[in-house]
């Protein structure tokens, strides 16, 4: 029997290790203009220009996970959206796998942070490019806090080791392998998001308490009313009325 050339079995995936590296996001898009197909991991010891959502900077000191996979045209552009949900999706399961937490610990911040007791320890950056040969390309970067947190960090954060946990990058890196192919498998490039959201929701904070969602051109407050079927955000104004919002910066006020 022929191997479904779509199916995200482990051992499609390559890996390539580097020391200090710039960022693995984009040594993964140097890898997709040189022409590389795709399922690409890219991890390293440090990164010296780590980047977070919005330009921000990551703290990316050695004893910390950095690691970015290249994907090549995943799905059709409609789908794409859904990606994230299937990261932190993998990145909760890795997490959890490695770690022996209480499972109420570990939980999703809309769309696709991990907390561990509240504080920020992992984010997910997803960034796409159109190649010059008509394909395009793109890459999933996970950091996860393990040995080390921002001093002065957006929101709250912790790290694996503040909270009582015990692992490795390399390690971490080898359980999010495949928790991921896993995950992708699932998501089947768009066909399969019911199922990830269905797997999704239970995991995720805070629904049901107010938040201020950040947008690029204002801010919107209102009651965390849920997740859409499709993954969205779903936030109850004042005047009753519910927004869907597709990405944003959440925040929840302190306690």
């Amino acid at each position: 029997m022929t191997a479904d050339p779509g199916a995200y079995g482990l051992e499609t995936f390559r890996h390539i290790a580097l020391d200090d590296v710039d960022s693995t996001n984009t040594a993964c898009f140097e890898q997709a203009r040189a022409g590389d197909p795709g399922r690409l991991w890219i991890t390293a010891r440090r990164q010296l220009g780590g980047r977070g959502r919005r330009g921000r900077a990551w703290i990316s000191e050695a004893g910390n996970l950095y690691a970015s996979l290249l994907l090549v045209d995943p799905a059709p552009q409609a789908a794409l959206g859904s990606l994230p949900l299937v990261v932190a999706l993998a990145l909760h399961r890795a997490i959890s796998a490695e770690m022996s937490f209480a499972g109420d610990r570990i939980r999703i911040k809309w769309p696709n942070d991990i907390l561990v007791d509240g504080g920020k320890v992992s984010g997910i950056l997803i960034e796409a490019e159109s190649l010059g040969d008509g394909r395009s390309a793109v890459v999933v970067g996970c950091g996860v806090n393990i040995a080390h947190k921002p001093d002065n960090p957006l929101y709250p954060a912790t790290s694996l080791v503040e909270a009582g946990g015990s692992t490795s990058p390399d390690t971490l890196f080898a359980r999010l392998m495949v928790e991921l192919a896993h995950a992708l498998d699932i998501w089947q490039s768009g066909a399969g998001t019911d199922d990830i959201v269905a797997r999704w929701k239970p995991l995720v904070h805070g629904i049901g308490r107010p938040i201020t969602v950040n947008l690029p051109d204002r801010s919107l407050s209102g009651i965390f009313a849920g997740i859409e079927k499709d993954g969205l955000l779903a936030l109850r104004l004042d005047d009753g009325e519910t927004l869907r919002i597709a990405s944003g910066d959440v925040f929840f006020p302190r306690i």
